[in-house]
């Protein structure tokens, strides 16, 4: 079918116009990385505008606010008119579901945010399950630490995504905690805090990110009839379907139904990593199709992100029939290490032949698989002087396994002042106590904040002076390590030390009991063994490394608005791209990790090498058996010479394909005669043009 819309700036492929023009109700686009998914669905929206249906009954559904901006943008950059795209309703799931609550309930809502007072909520509900199951349920792990409350929460979220908290399980919480895949502990307390929360589900007493999409989604459940609520829209669009639960889901199958609406959504199979949320390609696939029966899948194969020589790489790691419509020559560059100590190196060498060949350092990002790594490549950044950022996870000095180990330092040295912020110091005695196993000591949240007012209080606290009455039982593992700080001296080995520390608390088997998850823990190991290594390898004594990590810290901690690297987790960033993006530590047992599924970390693999648009750089151990799998699944030199083939087909394809339009400055009231003289009207834009190659003479007074 003809399309009614025309973008500007790009000529949609065979595949994008066949989505845009689709006619069934229903319409799934399975897309791969860089495949313009975001774009296509701008293109949809643009024809049904086109198709003159009104922009307040388009809604176009995504799953963050920077994939809600990202579409909005995309809009503009086709053509469609600001005014046009500021009347549509562009909304996350979140925001859809704030605002129906919100229309339900009679006031807007306002979230609960602050850490503190989620902290309250849930350990008055540790406190009712003590009260009610403690006795009845043995091994009930209860503890309050800031740690462990914020694995509760993660716990919840993951419960709440896949609407795991009620079920035919509801009466033998073991069963259904079970089921679920969670702690018996997380799974009562969190019934509990539900329980609170919703005031026996009569309403939301408070709410926090993710609690609207589950309550609407909870209510859709019980009343179908309130579905009646949602505007009666003509056209709805979903954007990253592989990031879809069960909670966004039962919403958006309901608002389909029940608004009759003509719906399409686009995902990547190859996308779903967050599948310990819910996050399935059964939605893509199944789900969708059980739901809809009539519904219809169109592919989108092409990637605009990268060239030839990286698409057809993905395709062999992927088994997938993508294909490049990008002219560009996407380099793959492989650096090698004989030692893991020698990958940040070849990090920051990376990076400095990025600058070198005159590019910004801010398009430049190193992906890690997992946080641990951070260590030894944040510490070759502050060494080579290259900025960075961490936009989602923390830098390294900041995570608890090592503010536990700069507590220690700092219990050595009696030096907490030499910490400048007050929120690092009082991270500092919570991971203390956290790691000593004190933190449900009595008053510990107060003597918290006066040790970060006064850090001269810190040694005293922990000898037991303050109320650390664990320390005085000479069997406790944290109470033979103070007796061992108290008597080391300050130039003592760095590395020494806290290799010490590390072996008389046992710091692996003390990281399982914290954070229970195997992966969690075994990630917190490797971080404390990556900042041990650091101290042997620097040779410095306690007080130089001590001073030497602390303005790390204020280095690292600068805001910075431009020549900086991104530093963050694969994970962190899927939907983004950069212009080079580096891939370190690609080891047997780093990427993929032996402990998580290994569909998920092949998909995980693919996230990363695709967000790359210029330059990917990939660092492997020097040994071939040594090496990540993956490297070997994308045959990068056997595609090499397809992948010239196709690039130079592509710049063959542009030159032949340089057609533009010319939009005029004609009113109204000329419609008729610019119409006689030729000229096409753009239905979205408003505007007349002319296409390349026409003969401009005639229009010469509406030219611009």
């Amino acid at each position: 079918m003809a399309a009614y819309f025309t973008p500007s700036r790009i000529h949609p492929t065979a595949e994008q116009t066949d989505l845009q023009t689709a006619t069934q109700p229903v319409v799934l686009g399975e897309a791969n990385a860089g495949a313009a998914k975001t774009t296509t669905l701008a293109l949809r929206i643009a024809e049904s505008l086109a198709r003159n249906v009104e922009p307040a009954r388009i809604l176009a559904l995504a799953f963050t606010p920077e994939a809600r901006d990202v579409l909005r943008q995309r809009l503009l950059d086709i053509g469609v008119p600001w005014e046009t795209v500021n009347g549509l309703d562009i909304l996350t799931i979140e925001d859809l579901a704030m605002r129906t609550l919100g229309q339900v309930e009679g006031e807007p809502l306002r979230l609960t945010q602050q850490p503190r007072k989620l902290k309250t909520h849930v350990c008055d509900a540790i406190d009712a399950v003590a009260d009610r199951y403690v006795g009845r349920y043995d091994a009930l792990d209860l503890r309050k630490s800031d740690i462990a409350v914020s694995g509760f929460l993660d716990t919840l979220l993951r419960l709440k995504a896949r609407m795991a908290l009620h079920g035919e399980y509801d009466d033998d919480p073991v069963e259904a905690a079970e089921v679920a895949g969670v702690p018996l502990t997380d799974y009562l307390v969190a019934q509990s805090y539900e329980t609170a929360r919703l005031d026996g589900e009569e309403r939301a007493l408070f709410r926090t990110a993710f609690d609207p999409t589950y309550d609407l989604a909870r209510w859709l459940q019980r009343e179908p009839g309130c579905a009646d609520t949602f505007p009666r829209y003509r056209v709805i669009v979903c954007d990253e379907l592989h990031d879809m639960n069960e909670a966004s889901f039962v919403i958006v199958e309901a608002l389909v139904r029940s608004t009759g609406a003509f719906f399409t959504g686009v995902g990547d199979k190859h996308q779903v990593i967050h599948d310990q949320l819910g996050a399935s390609h059964d939605y893509l696939g199944f789900r969708f199709r059980h739901a809809f029966p009539a519904l219809k899948t169109y592919p989108l194969t092409t990637t605009y992100r990268h060239g030839p020589h990286l698409t057809l790489a993905i395709t062999q790691l992927m088994g997938n029939n993508g294909t490049s419509g990008a002219p560009d020559h996407t380099e793959i560059r492989q650096l090698h290490y004989d030692e893991a100590s020698d990958c940040a190196a070849q990090v920051v060498e990376a990076i400095r032949q990025w600058k070198k060949d005159k590019h910004k350092l801010e398009d430049c990002a190193v992906l890690m698989r997992d946080r641990h790594q951070s260590v030894a490549l944040e510490n070759a950044l502050i060494e080579a002087g290259i900025a960075y950022r961490t936009p989602v996870m923390k830098g390294y000095m900041q995570r608890e396994e090592i503010l536990f180990l700069r507590g220690v330092l700092a219990i050595c040295l009696n030096d907490l002042k030499a910490v400048p912020s007050y929120e690092v110091r009082t991270a500092v005695v919570e991971a203390l106590a956290v790691f000593a196993g004190m933190e449900t000591a009595a008053n510990f949240e107060k003597v918290k904040h006066d040790i970060a007012k006064e850090p001269s209080l810190l040694t005293g606290f922990f000898q037991g002076h303050l109320g650390g009455n664990a320390l005085a039982d000479a069997a406790t593992a944290f109470a033979d390590v103070m007796r061992y700080l108290l008597q080391v001296p300050a130039d003592s080995p760095a590395g020494d030390v806290l290799s010490e520390v590390c072996t008389r608390m046992d710091l692996a088997a003390v990281a399982k009991r914290v954070y229970v998850n195997p992966y969690a823990a075994s990630v917190v190991a490797r971080s404390v063994d990556g900042f041990v290594a650091m101290a042997r390898s620097s040779g410095l004594d306690l007080a130089a490394f001590w001073k030497k990590i602390n303005a790390a810290e204020v280095f690292a901690s600068r805001k910075r608005e431009k020549d900086f690297i991104h530093l963050d987790c694969v994970a962190d960033v899927k939907g983004k791209e950069f212009g080079h993006v580096i891939m370190p530590y690609l080891e047997v047992n780093e990427f993929p990790n032996s402990l998580m599924p290994a569909k998920t970390e092949r998909n995980l693999f693919y996230v990363g090498v695709s967000r790359t648009v210029a330059r990917l750089t990939l660092i492997s151990p020097t040994q071939p058996e040594r090496r990540s799998s993956f490297l070997r699944q994308m045959q990068i030199a056997t595609v090499a010479p397809k992948a010239d083939q196709a690039l130079r087909q592509l710049e063959d394809k542009v030159e032949q394909e340089r057609t533009y339009r010319t939009y005029l400055t004609a009113r109204y009231e000329d419609r008729e005669e610019v119409r006689a003289l030729g000229a096409n009207f753009d239905t979205v834009r408003k505007k007349w043009y002319i296409e390349s190659g026409q003969d401009q003479a005639p229009f010469r007074r509406w030219l611009p």
